[in-house]
């Protein structure tokens, strides 16, 4: 069973930055497909970035430029790095894991990932 367990989050004003981490732990396979999604109150949640085998790292369109995914092995920590911030961030964020994706062309979907963590709330104010 894998844990995630994210930190990291907080509030920040508008333009500020942010780094939100995800530790995971109790994985025994090669490796894991990783990704962060957010939700948004009365919104659905939606993938914000991934990060596959190969080093891919898809984006959503909101945070292109602006957000940057990554990873140390060593570590097993997954690593979200959040700059120039906007109201519109705001979200409670979530770490995810999969030792599969079922739609391997869908990075983003949060159908693919099989384990999650607890969510961390981001806050930024205009």
């Amino acid at each position: 069973q894998v844990q995630l367990v994210e930190s990291g989050g907080g509030s920040v004003r508008s333009g500020g930055s942010l780094r939100l981490s995800c530790a995971a732990s109790g994985y025994t396979g090669s490796h894991l497909y990783m990704a962060w999604f957010r939700q948004a109150p009365g919104k659905e949640r939606e993938g914000v970035a991934a990060i596959d085998t190969d080093g891919l790292t898809p984006y959503a369109d909101s945070v292109k430029g602006r957000f940057t995914i990554s990873q140390d092995n060593a570590k097993n920590t997954l690593y979200l790095q959040m700059n120039s911030l906007k109201p519109e961030d705001t979200a409670m964020y979530y770490c995810a894991a999969s030792a599969l994706l079922k739609q391997w062309w869908l990075p983003l979907h949060s159908h693919n990932y099989d384990y999650w963590g607890q969510g961390i709330q981001v806050t930024v104010s205009s």
